[in-house]
């Protein structure tokens, strides 16, 4: 086997089936990285073949990147993948046709990913095409330290785009939704919070890096994003996906979607930040900002 995948889970037993009999068509190098799930997450991976590994749960950049360096991975390459995604027929094709032949010079692989909401493929608003760096060499690649918006970056060498797409397809219901938004909010209040107070030296290489979508859109969320109001930027930010980028041609779910991705979170970051920054009542020493993260947020950075 030429590739290797890493899924990190956490009672994804609704998905993970699909995921991991999906990915036996490229590859029997599965490993699953659990952060000790209370359903049957575990039964599952390993009924399908995965290697599984158990640890606890920091965040999902320290967990990845735990997987890199202790999981034994040997294959030639490696592959990241989330428990709710899945592969398209003609991507499955294109990587079992494709890996053997590419360049020496070339050291990463794009990938287009589609996005769907309540079984709805979100085609607008700045949704598609979504690439990211899916497929590295081994020992090329690793994951930016980061809260939030991790991605993968490259040592060295040149990349490609692949043709076809993986799919993101959450079977979960809306009040699970919101409450894994209610978690990123938190993730991402603390990159917003680092950006003015600068009290943790956050991962950069992603902007040193090549021009890719994920470098442009880091650049736009703390050189532009970031700078605006709290409460005007989330608004504008809905109004530019929404209209200026025609996410109401996705009909009634991609409203939803939109709203509540684009606008609901944005806002409910914002009021984060907002309370953050009154508990502190004027104290904004690293010392203080760390303290209070840990106190009331269990965020240990």
């Amino acid at each position: 086997m030429k590739l290797a995948i890493v899924i990190l889970t956490f009672n994804e037993s609704i998905h993970l089936r699909r995921c991991l009999s999906n990915l036996r068509e490229i590859t029997d190098e599965l490993y699953v990285v659990d952060a000790f799930s209370t359903d049957d997450t575990v039964a599952i991976a390993e009924s399908c073949g995965a290697k599984v590994f158990q640890r606890k749960w920091v965040n999902y950049a320290n967990q990845f990147q735990w997987a890199l360096e202790h999981c034994g991975i040997t294959t030639p390459w490696v592959m990241r993948m989330d428990a709710d995604e899945y592969l398209e027929p003609g991507l499955i094709r294109e990587i079992n046709t494709r890996m053997d032949s590419i360049s020496p010079a070339i050291t990463g692989i794009y990938i287009r990913r589609k996005v769907l909401f309540k079984g709805k493929w979100i085609r607008y608003g700045g949704f598609y095409p979504h690439t990211l760096l899916r497929i590295w060499r081994n020992g090329i690649g690793s994951i930016e330290q980061r809260w939030m918006d991790e991605h993968i970056v490259l040592s060295e060498g040149n990349t490609l785009m692949f043709k076809e797409h993986i799919v993101d397809d959450n079977l979960n219901s809306i009040h699970w939704w919101v409450n894994k938004h209610n978690n990123y909010a938190i993730r991402e209040m603390v990159d917003l919070l680092n950006i003015r107070y600068g009290f943790w030296q956050t991962d950069q290489r992603l902007l040193k890096a090549e021009g890719s979508q994920a470098k442009r859109k880091r650049f736009l969320k703390e050189k532009v994003y970031a700078g605006l109001s709290p409460g005007a930027r989330a608004s504008l930010y809905f109004l530019f996906r929404y209209v200026l980028r025609y996410g109401f041609l996705d009909g009634y779910k991609g409203f939803l979607f939109h709203f509540m991705q684009g606008y609901w979170y944005r806002l409910l970051v914002d009021v984060n930040v907002q309370e953050f920054q009154q508990k502190l009542q004027g104290n904004e020493s690293r010392e203080d900002i760390m303290a209070l993260l840990k106190q009331d947020y269990n965020i240990h950075i």
